[in-house]
């Protein structure tokens, strides 16, 4: 008897490394619901696909974001173009943003832009994010503004937002939400945890009604050294294992 003809899975099409940036991205969006970060089926987690090609991953759209699984992420060039079969479609205009930071940034090889509400509400303020707690020393020591233009749907736009970005790890997008940057989903992961933490407590802070008390400026530079030396990298290596750890306690299908 014939035995039946063994089904192609993802794994079998794509290369080791592929498939580990698969996994680790399909966790980024598992943990951006699981912390409660996720707006519906819209803003994007992108991540660089290893190798020559300017491919990158990109979720479903309509996929909700703690359904994403590694064998679900579509396979796209910089033009949202899909470069490998998948019953899947994306969102071409939710891959403008990320589009513009691939294309000029070559240490951007994960890129993770969120509307949560204290990124939100910190975005609306004249001042922008406050030297107000440790956290905000993370992010304060590379951080960029960007203003709102509207939906990122225009193409004339990825020019100013580059520019304004610069060489930073993290954006403000003015009315409309925060990205953060990373050479991996761990670095993009911890830099938008600590980037949306230092959001939460400066909301916090200003509704107690009290009067507020930032960190001396002479002290910021001092301290955000120290913490983009102390977090990039060995952070994120140190971190991420346990994040996926508490993933598989809840629930391991993120890796399928």
């Amino acid at each position: 008897m014939t035995p039946p003809p063994k089904t192609i899975t993802i794994p079998d099409q794509v290369s080791d490394a592929e498939w580990q940036t698969r996994v680790d991205l399909a966790a980024a969006y598992r943990l951006v619901a699981l912390y409660g970060w996720d707006d519906l089926i819209f803003t994007h987690i992108s991540a660089r696909v290893p190798g020559e090609e300017h491919h990158f991953l990109l979720n479903p759209y309509g996929m909700m974001f703690d359904e994403v699984t590694a064998s679900s992420l579509v396979k796209i060039d910089l033009d949202g173009n899909k470069v490998m079969d998948s019953p899947y479609f994306i969102n071409p205009a939710g891959f403008t943003i990320h589009s513009a930071v691939h294309a000029a940034r070559e240490d951007a090889l994960c890129v993770m832009h969120l509307h949560t509400s204290y990124g939100i509400a910190v975005s609306a303020q004249k001042n922008g994010l406050l030297p107000l707690s440790q956290q905000a020393m993370f992010a304060l020591s590379s951080l960029a503004y960007h203003d709102y233009e509207g939906l990122a749907l225009d193409e004339k736009e990825k020019p100013r937002l580059v520019a304004d970005f610069g060489e930073k790890k993290f954006l403000i997008l003015r009315n409309h939400g925060l990205l953060a940057v990373g050479r991996n989903a761990a670095e993009a992961f911890l830099g938008m945890f600590l980037l949306e933490r230092a959001c939460q407590i400066q909301i916090l802070a200003q509704s107690g009604g009290g009067e507020l008390s930032p960190i001396p400026k002479e002290i910021v530079g001092r301290v955000a050294s120290q913490m983009s030396a102390v977090m990039m990298g060995q952070g994120a290596a140190l971190t991420w294992p346990g994040l996926l750890r508490k993933l598989d306690r809840i629930d391991s299908s993120y890796r399928n």
